[in-house]
């Protein structure tokens, strides 16, 4: 039997890589990652090789099925350069210190934009919608934009076993997000970028395309899009402590460079002190506080000081596995 692999790789774009893909027919395949042989493409087509010298090698990392194809898998893969070292622009490689100790909740929000008025569903061609406020979590032709291609999404996310645990509609008229579960920097790329792949292939038969910048309507009145991560280790879910939350919080605050320097580029445009968002300018933490670095969720007040922190920073643009590799590092930074 012929099976269908999509090798899923990250490009070298700066400062914001796009995803790519192609097919590999692949005969008696097991479904088994370790069973994906390495491929090879065109690197000077993706930013990632000169010309004369254009072969890159994709290392496959990560296998799920594909519900929108018969006899298919999507297989998510490393870059490796023509000397099979990893690629520069392979991110995921370059984690020094994985942890599957560290639990991520990502909150991926998007929006979903109409190619011929340049604007996201539900903007009128010749104008804007009502002020934002009625959107958020909404029901109803007059709010919710698009909803047929986030059920679509959902139903095949599940369908590929990628732990999806919630979706909803955000604060602007056809801004959307999906939450994904996943324990460890590696998974947690690896789970976000498949669902962000699948989202686009669906747009593609809508004819609705997906705008991942952070600030897409500019400095017009409306938030922007962030991909909030939420975290915990042991530590964390165990402390029992304000002081212990309090040092962990603290230990971020001399990584303020590096984290943003992660968190997606073009975030000086969405994190403003407005629309739910600390300036980039200033590092701040509290209690159910959504217009903080990072909030303490009231779960975690409420289970005597353990739980977990959502950092609100990351766009929703932002590698996933970088975001995740420098929240492990600094929260191990911290003394506690």
């Amino acid at each position: 039997m012929a099976t269908k692999l999509e090798y899923i790789w990250l490009d070298g774009y700066k400062p914001t890589q796009s995803l790519r893909s192609k097919t590999k027919i692949e005969k008696d395949f097991s479904g088994k990652l370790e069973d994906c042989p390495l491929w090879s493409f065109d690197g000077s087509s993706t930013e990632q090789a000169p010309g004369g010298s254009s072969d890159c090698v994709l290392k496959p990392v990560f296998i799920c099925p594909d519900p929108q194809r018969k006899d298919a898998y999507l297989v998510m893969c490393e870059v490796l350069d023509s000397k099979g070292q990893p690629h520069e622009s392979n991110g995921r490689a370059h984690i020094m210190d994985d942890d599957n100790d560290f639990w991520f909740g990502f909150e991926q929000e998007y929006f979903l934009w109409d190619p011929k008025t340049d604007k996201p569903l539900g903007f009128p061609a010749g104008g804007y919608p009502g002020p934002q406020g009625p959107y958020y979590c909404s029901v109803g032709a007059n709010n919710a934009y698009g909803r047929e291609i986030v059920e679509e999404h959902l139903d095949v996310c599940l369908d590929a076993g990628l732990n999806v645990e919630g979706i909803n509609a955000e604060v602007a008229a056809g801004q959307w997000e999906f939450q994904i579960f996943a324990k460890g920097a590696k998974e947690a790329g690896d789970q976000i970028w498949v669902a962000r792949y699948l989202l686009e292939r669906i747009g593609e038969s809508y004819g609705v395309s997906i705008n991942w910048h952070c600030k897409p309507l500019g400095t017009l009145d409306w938030n922007g899009s962030g991909m909030h991560a939420n975290f915990s280790n042991t530590t964390l879910r165990t402390a029992n402590s304000k002081e212990t939350f309090t040092a962990i919080c603290e230990a971020f605050r001399p990584a303020v460079a590096e984290c943003v320097e992660v968190y997606g580029a073009h975030n000086e445009l969405r994190l403003t002190g407005k629309h739910e968002t600390a300036s980039i300018t200033d590092f701040s933490y509290g209690v159910s506080d959504r217009g903080a670095s990072i909030r303490i969720p009231l779960y975690t007040v409420d289970h005597n000081w353990s739980g977990y922190l959502e950092d609100r920073r990351p766009n929703s643009a932002a590698d996933p596995y970088k975001v995740a590799a420098v929240i492990i590092k600094t929260v191990k930074s911290a003394k506690v």
